[in-house]
């Protein structure tokens, strides 16, 4: 399970504080692969960066014993100054990866980068940087993966490559995504978290989870 404890998550403007989540707290349940749903602004990459500890709320905290994936698909937690190869055993060391060299290995292969992966990763395409991301992430065997937008990452060829490996890797581990394609989360979840106004409901059936989306 993982738990919000009373998050409460605002940035600054010249209008004062603009508040994302206040005082929310929720459990989100293990043993789903879950939609996270909401209409645009409504919080959804926010959510997903502090579950992942890539984000901090201004108050409260995210309990949990599972271990969790950056958000894949995105760019996060990737260098620019740094090389593919440096990239990915800076990751492998702080996930506490044994065999980085085998890791290495997975993630060249997996991300198709080629030569490229001994060049600095500002030399990337827009492309190749969240295919990187991608691969050091799925190359890990987390008990929880946060997926954003995965149909973004590379051409279809790739995408298609993502997609089975986000099957082989549901069939042992959970995932909570955030797609605008309602094929794409009809492939991959059995439940949806809806995130209206700043509050979050629990629906295990997506289909009626995905019916209250469609009214937001």
């Amino acid at each position: 399970m993982i738990r919000l404890n009373n998050i409460t998550k605002y940035y600054h403007s010249t209008k004062g504080r603009q508040y994302v989540f206040k005082d929310l707290s929720f459990d989100i349940p293990s043993g789903h692969n879950i939609a996270l749903l909401g209409a645009n602004g409504a919080g959804k990459s926010t959510l997903f960066k502090i579950i992942a500890g890539s984000d901090y709320p201004n108050r409260g905290n995210v309990q949990t014993d599972l271990s969790i994936s950056w958000p894949v698909a995105l760019s996060t937690g990737i260098h620019q100054h740094m090389t593919g190869r440096e990239n990915t055993r800076f990751i492998g060391r702080i996930n506490g990866i044994a065999d980085l060299a085998s890791y290495e290995k997975r993630v060249k292969d997996f991300a198709e980068l080629g030569n490229k992966y001994d060049l600095p990763v500002s030399t990337y395409s827009s492309g190749m940087k969240p295919r990187l991301a991608f691969a050091c992430s799925i190359a890990i065997d987390f008990d929880v993966y946060l997926i954003d937008e995965v149909t973004s990452v590379g051409d279809a060829k790739f995408r298609k490559k993502a997609k089975e490996a986000l099957v082989n890797k549901s069939k042992s581990a959970n995932v909570i995504m955030v797609s605008h394609q309602m094929d794409e989360l009809q492939q991959f979840c059995d439940s949806a978290i809806v995130l209206q106004d700043g509050e979050l409901t629990f629906y295990n059936d997506l289909e009626e989870a995905i019916k209250k989306y469609r009214t937001l």
